[in-house]
């Protein structure tokens, strides 16, 4: 079950609920039949609880939303993307620890 502090992206709500938006926002780039995605979904929802209060988290089902999967070149997934006033500022590929995603979250504050 996810976290209720995750919203769900799709091609048609993405640029106003993330580049658009006034605070950070994390981008989970997933799909259902990816192993390493259901892995990593309990750290993010942990990731958007911990940080409700100052940034948005989203997650972005690339089977069913090929047009922003395709503009941000998401290539393999899981793919995290955090964007800061509409641009991207940090990428991570694959499988990631909590602990790398914190230390992108505090360098960009």
């Amino acid at each position: 079950m996810a976290s209720a502090n995750v919203k769900e992206f799709t091609d048609s709500n993405f640029d106003a609920e993330v580049l658009g938006a006034s605070e950070p926002v994390l981008v989970d780039f997933w799909a259902e039949w990816c192993m390493p995605c259901r892995i990593l979904a309990p750290t993010i929802d942990e990731v958007a609880d911990e940080h409700a209060d100052k940034l948005k988290v989203g997650k972005v089902d690339t089977d069913a939303n090929r047009e922003i999967s395709v503009k941000y070149g998401i290539s393999a997934i899981p793919t995290v993307i955090i964007f800061k006033d509409g641009e991207v500022a940090k990428k991570f590929v694959g499988l990631t620890k909590k602990e790398d995603i914190e230390a992108a979250l505090t360098e960009l504050a």
